[in-house]
């Protein structure tokens, strides 16, 4: 029994310590793609970006078999973490070395697939942290909502400069995914096609995330009005 426990924790422990492995590869990554984007330099031909790129990947691959090996119903896991598997391959590398021929604009969200996988472990491993479910909850939405924002500012100026005089620099981008995402609307517009259907996605998924918080906001009302009732 208590060899039974020992095992569990470790593995408990092991997950953890992978996701965090993770979450500090997903930053490094986002670090890197943000330098190119903002130097405007061609990231098939950054050798160390690539090799760096393909080694995460790998890295996030042995995390899910390594969770599938040690899950105690695998078939659950593949059924629920299969996402996960998918969010994990190289697709970068593999077009690169299959010489497949894709627009700069498609490359360059090919590139986003891996942090895809990395704010799903950040959500988890922040969500965790806490042992009080609406801190745990607030946490999660807090960091999904900021990787929403920023990764969309990052690809709607890599989209619009150069081609959208309004974007001036990625502050102006930043300014116009905050907008969106809050669904206020904003003076800039986009131009480029995929400019168009990333400010859709962003008001969708503020339509979608914001009523959360709303939410989590009137549960933390009612829990102060019970406890102050139970006061009087």
């Amino acid at each position: 029994m208590q060899e039974g426990i020992t095992q569990h924790n470790r593995h408990h422990y092991l997950v953890d310590a992978l996701r965090w492995v993770i979450i500090i590869l997903s930053i490094l990554l986002i670090v890197f793609i943000s330098v190119d984007t903002f130097r405007g330099i061609n990231f098939l031909e950054n050798h160390t970006y690539m090799r760096f790129q393909f080694w995460v990947c790998v890295i996030f691959m042995i995390d899910y078999f390594i969770e599938l090996s040690i899950s105690t119903n695998r078939r659950h896991y593949l059924a629920t973490h299969f996402l996960y598997f998918l969010l994990s391959i190289p697709y970068l590398n593999i077009i690169s070395l299959l010489d497949i021929r894709l627009t700069h604009e498609q490359l360059f969200f090919v590139r986003f697939i891996p942090l895809a996988r990395g704010v799903m472990a950040m959500t988890i491993v922040v969500g965790a942290i806490s042992h009080n479910k609406l801190t745990s909850f607030l946490a999660s939405y807090l960091i999904t909502l900021a990787s929403f924002i920023y990764l969309g500012s990052l690809i709607f100026y890599y989209c619009e400069s150069g081609a959208n005089s309004a974007v001036k620099s990625f502050g102006y981008a930043l300014w116009w995914a905050c907008m969106n995402a809050t669904t206020l609307g904003c003076d800039i517009y986009p131009i480029t096609i995929p400019g168009k259907i990333l400010g859709c996605l962003l008001s969708v998924g503020g339509i979608v995330m914001f009523p959360l918080l709303t939410v989590y906001i009137t549960t933390l009302i009612r829990r102060y009005t019970r406890a102050s009732e139970g006061m009087i």
